[in-house]
């Protein structure tokens, strides 16, 4: 199993990013992260997050302006992974 799933949302218009990202994490298995990029950082999305239980880092992205790791809070294997990404 890949610990990584890749989702670009980048180049689609407000609110489809969001419903991408939420619709996409309920299905994260353990060990597994979801890397999102995205052209902006969606700070409406981060509360949504924590109350659904996952943790995420956001980060300059390489390809896009901004890369948001998301995992499920108490998936330790996940996070690592994640982190050293």
């Amino acid at each position: 199993m890949k610990a990584e799933r890749v989702l670009d949302v980048s180049q689609l218009e407000p609110c489809e990013p969001m419903e991408r990202i939420l619709s996409t994490i309920g299905d994260l298995q353990s060990g597994e992260y979801l890397r999102v990029l995205h052209r902006m950082e969606p700070h409406p999305l981060y509360p949504i997050l924590t109350r659904e239980g996952f943790a995420w880092l956001t980060q300059p992205g390489r390809e896009v302006p901004v890369e948001i790791s998301i995992w499920r809070s108490n998936d330790t294997e996940a996070e690592a992974t994640a982190r050293n990404h």
